[in-house]
């Protein structure tokens, strides 16, 4: 069945047709939500937030053909809200690490260097580089989903791809 028909019965309450959209896209929203919480726990919890949020406002999706574009947009919006939300956590003191744990051998590993270049943009261009290279969307679809002009998804491209280039060159990589 295409994505316009299930789309339409989603959005008259079909939960079964919900249910086959979203999990078209599942892989791609928890892959998305990674690599900006670098979290197993944090990425999963933004793959629920995602659903939860698509599946309360699937009515509001106006052009049944964007569907991964829209929910994708969920998803960055429900990572960058975590973000934002860690930043305000105050972490433990060392002296309790021990006596608490650690959960990241349960993380998926990825490629430190690529990572750790990708962790020194902002979340506008590291946003940008992803859905350009890691997604493979076109300028106007990035435009869309970031709900910023063609010409700003462009212009911030062109400027994280430049920093990263600079990190590079200067070996800053660790």
């Amino acid at each position: 069945m295409d994505i316009e028909k299930l789309v339409r019965k989603a959005q008259k309450g079909n939960d079964k047709a919900f249910l086959m959209l979203y999990q078209q896209h599942e892989a791609e929203i928890y892959r998305t939500a990674y690599m900006y919480l670098k979290n197993k726990q944090d990425a999963l919890d933004v793959v629920q937030e995602t659903a939860y949020q698509s599946f309360k406002s699937i009515g509001s999706l106006r052009e049944p053909q964007y569907f991964k574009t829209w929910i994708l947009k969920i998803a960055i919006h429900r990572a960058i809200y975590m973000l934002k939300q860690r930043n305000k956590v105050i972490p433990f003191p060392p002296e309790f690490a021990e006596q608490i744990g650690s959960s990241s051998e349960d993380d998926i590993p990825l490629s430190l260097t690529l990572q750790n270049l990708l962790d020194e943009l902002d979340t506008h261009e590291k946003s940008v580089i992803m859905l350009k290279y890691y997604q493979g969307y076109t300028f106007n679809a990035i435009a869309e989903i970031l709900e910023m002009p063609l010409g700003s998804a462009k212009t911030i491209l062109y400027r994280g791809l430049s920093k990263l280039r600079k990190s590079v060159k200067r070996g800053e990589i660790s």
